[in-house]
């Protein structure tokens, strides 16, 4: 049976996560769907690439993944079908495509929209599916899409860079709330070169040491570690690192602030600090 992973940012409240299933096992009912999540934030970039991206990458190549995320950001005409190290990605042409990736995929086609039909997640998802079952049929990327596509594209969240410091962003928050920072283990270490450090964050949180498991620390106690993905986390031994620390994540809606209101939000809530002596 082929794997198909299900992303969306539609929730679970209404009919539409099972509907999704049920469009997708009338046009194949050999599909194999995997929810990833339907509960992430809307209009969050930064969150949906860290979240799909981690994904995308424990799945075994030839895998279908359907990421219905800010479908209608955009007025298009066209949902993007990507092939990319072995594995199929349906999306919209929102730029989420390149955040993901990290890169420019390595072969996209646009899938056209037909124009007399209502723009619902229904029907793309419908549009999606009919061209994955071409795909898993024997077709080729090429075959079942429109090759030679401009796609939007957005670069993926960086961490700011100085001699002596290393500044991430918060691009999630998860179950326990412990709190994810842009800052992969890879790039750590490439911007300590060897020195001690102090992980500032709130203006006077300090930790100057990586934990290995959350039970390095005493119950309550704050840590830092690397999680599962290799992304800096800061958390509590069996606390709530986020609420208790007021720790917000990064958002795409901050752009709709004044300027001075996103600096002052961002400097006590949304960034951690990391100084090297």
């Amino acid at each position: 049976m082929t794997l198909l992973t299900l992303t969306s940012d539609i929730g679970e409240k209404d009919f539409l996560a099972g509907a999704i299933k049920g469009q997708i096992l009338q046009i194949n009912s050999s599909f194999n769907i995997v929810d990833i999540t339907h509960e992430l934030s809307p209009f969050n970039y930064p969150q949906a690439a860290y979240v799909c991206r981690n994904a995308i990458r424990n799945f075994p190549p030839g895998t279908f993944h359907l990421i219905l995320v800010n479908l209608f950001d955009e007025k298009r005409e066209h949902l993007l079908l990507a092939e990319h190290n072995g594995h199929f990605i349906g999306c919209a042409d929102n730029g989420l495509l390149t955040m993901i990736l990290e890169e420019e995929p390595q072969k996209v086609v646009a899938l056209n929209l037909g124009k007399t039909h209502q723009k619902t997640v229904l029907y793309c998802v419908n549009i999606f599916t009919k061209a994955l079952q071409e795909i898993a049929n024997g077709k080729t990327l090429e075959e079942v899409g429109e090759p030679g596509v401009a796609i939007q594209v957005k670069n993926h969240l960086r961490p700011l860079l100085g001699n002596d410091w290393i500044e991430g962003q918060i691009i999630f928050i998860d179950n326990f709330e412990n709190v994810i920072v842009n800052i992969t283990k890879d790039e750590f270490e490439a911007q300590r070169k060897g020195r001690s450090f102090t992980i500032v964050f709130k203006r006077d949180e300090v930790i100057d040491k990586i934990s290995e498991t959350y039970a390095d620390v005493p119950e309550g106690e704050k840590l830092a570690l690397f999680n599962s993905a290799g992304y800096l986390e800061i958390a509590i031994n069996k606390g709530n690192a986020a609420g208790l620390f007021g720790l917000q994540g990064f958002s795409e809606k901050q752009q709709q602030h004044s300027t001075q209101q996103f600096i002052n939000h961002r400097l006590f809530y949304q960034t951690v600090k990391v100084y090297f002596q």
